[in-house]
């Protein structure tokens, strides 16, 4: 039983903020040289067995197998998050009670793995255990894929709410405009917040869908006259364009207020078309989401309904009808409650085969101007790379260039402190000892516990070394820069809003 009421939230969590002032930075306070931050995530696609598992019907061991080695390509490559899809098309790859299992895990619609597991418990345990923060991706309308085989399992909403379910194209899609739709997938989403110690939830590009046309050209209009009709018969006053918006609006508004209720820190993440709308900036040209999807993402950055924003930029920067930069600095521009904004990159364009193959310095190019952009407006960096399967494949050395240029070090998220009310309590050190070059220190489990992460550094030699340490782990192994004698060691840790606590000096075990 989902436990959440709207009205709980209030103006405060509207206008998106929680949070007094947190003061200084403790680390500056504390003489320590900054650690890096960016958010560094690739997607992780189900729908068509795109990046996991990678074909339907795999054992559990297998279907384990490979998602290990996804996130151990994630560590080698020191990204920080994935953005799970475990909702493809009004299916789960969870056990859920409102929607059937995923065709694209198990073979069979509504069929359990066997032997039985929870795919996404494993996930977001295994990422943890890294370090790596775990987003779960939905498609909010989406009801049936093209690659789906066989029939739609009892449980179905096809079967069990046709009603709500609309035939576009060669897809089955949920009618957003019907008060139901938006009860029933804001249930799904609520539900696994509640039930999974994730990070954050995310939506993609697709709110209405593309248009289509017919065999003929012409556009076919998305069948939804009888929920308008009920609408205008229940007194709305909207044009039909309108009204779509709204109903989209009210989905989006409604899932920020469910998880600020449920779990303050879980993160709302949306990663829209790249483009607002053509003319935004003047010289961009392309598809018009607002007026073909009836996605008005700038709206709900402009109301602060979201905790990070990744459009998706899926252009490369010479391009001047869809230029990188320009899109990307309009939307920081048009950013007022100063949320996250980190780019979706098409880094599976790269060496793909195409007529439209990015070169292989495309996706680092776009690595850097999101961080020149970032720091042009003074907010953390980072990036989402579309999809993991590139950087498995290592496609025309990418991820090796990635891994032994933009990535050299690890970095921690960046914070999100209108989410926080206050700073978390540091960690509690027992102490640290030194074995040539390697420092190891621990501190009380209990005292990381509800960390995300923390972090260790230390002074040798004038130089400084640091980690990263998963808050599963009370040990920590440092491989110390300089020479001589330890002249300082201090760990403090970051919450679940990526926010950080004071800085504690680590003594030395006798």
């Amino acid at each position: 039983m989902i436990r959440w009421t709207c009205a709980l939230v209030g103006l405060m969590v509207l206008a998106g903020c929680r949070s007094a002032s947190l003061g200084p930075d403790p680390t500056e306070a504390a003489g320590l040289p900054p650690v890096p931050r960016e958010f560094r995530a690739a997607w992780v696609a189900t729908v068509a067995n795109i990046d996991w598992p990678s074909a339907p019907g795999l054992t559990p061991d297998q279907q384990r197998d490979e998602f290990i080695a996804i996130l151990n390509q994630c560590t080698e490559l020191n990204l920080n998050a994935i953005v799970l899809q475990v909702r493809p098309a009004c299916d789960a790859l969870y056990p859920s009670e409102l929607e059937p299992w995923s065709y694209y895990l198990t073979g069979t619609e509504g069929q359990p793995p066997s032997p039985m597991y929870d795919p996404l418990a494993f996930a977001v345990k295994e990422a943890h255990a890294r370090g790596i923060e775990l987003h779960v991706w939905f498609n909010p309308y989406r009801a049936g894929h093209p690659t789906h085989r066989g029939d739609h399992a009892p449980t179905h909403l096809i079967n069990t709410r046709p009603d709500l379910v609309r035939t576009y194209g060669n897809q089955l899609w949920l009618d957003p405009g019907h008060p139901e739709v938006i009860e029933h997938s804001l249930a799904v989403m609520l539900d696994v917040v509640e039930r999974y110690d994730i990070d954050g939830v995310h939506m993609d590009d697709y709110f209405y869908p593309y248009p289509v046309n017919d065999d003929a050209g012409n556009p076919v209009p998305f069948p939804d006259d009888a929920s308008y009709d009920a609408y205008r018969a229940a007194g709305g006053q909207l044009a039909r364009d309108d009204w779509r918006r709204d109903s989209v609006n009210t989905l989006v508004r409604r899932l920020y207020e469910g998880i600020k209720a449920l779990k303050p820190h879980v993160q709302l993440g949306i990663s829209p078309f790249g483009i607002y709308r053509p003319g935004h900036p003047s010289y961009i040209k392309g598809f018009d989401q607002y007026d073909k999807l009836y996605a008005d993402a700038a709206l709900w950055l402009a109301k602060g309904w979201v905790d990070y924003y990744t459009p998706q930029l899926y252009w490369p920067i010479e391009n001047p009808d869809q230029s990188f930069v320009g899109l990307l600095r309009w939307w920081h521009e048009h950013n007022p409650y100063r949320r996250n904004i980190w780019p979706g990159l098409y880094t599976s364009r790269t060496g793909d085969g195409s007529g439209r193959a990015f070169r292989p310095t495309e996706i680092p190019l776009q690595v850097r101007w999101s961080r020149i952009l970032a720091d042009e407006f003074a907010l953390p960096a980072g990036h989402v790379h579309f999809s993991m399967k590139a950087l498995m494949q290592n496609r025309e050395g990418l991820a090796d260039a990635l891994a032994g240029r933009e990535y050299t070090e690890p970095a921690l998220t960046p914070a999100s402190p209108w989410l926080a009310e206050r700073r978390p309590a540091p960690p509690t050190p027992r102490g640290y000892a030194v074995d040539g070059d390697v420092l190891t220190v621990q501190v009380e489990p209990a005292s990381v516990a509800d960390a995300r992460s923390w972090v260790v550094q230390a002074q040798r030699g004038g130089q400084w070394s640091s980690a990263i340490v998963p808050a599963t782990e009370a040990y920590a192994g440092l491989q110390l820069a300089g020479s001589g004698e330890v002249q300082r060691v201090a760990v403090w840790c970051i919450d679940r809003a990526g926010v950080g606590s004071a800085v504690v000096e680590v003594p030395a075990i006798e």
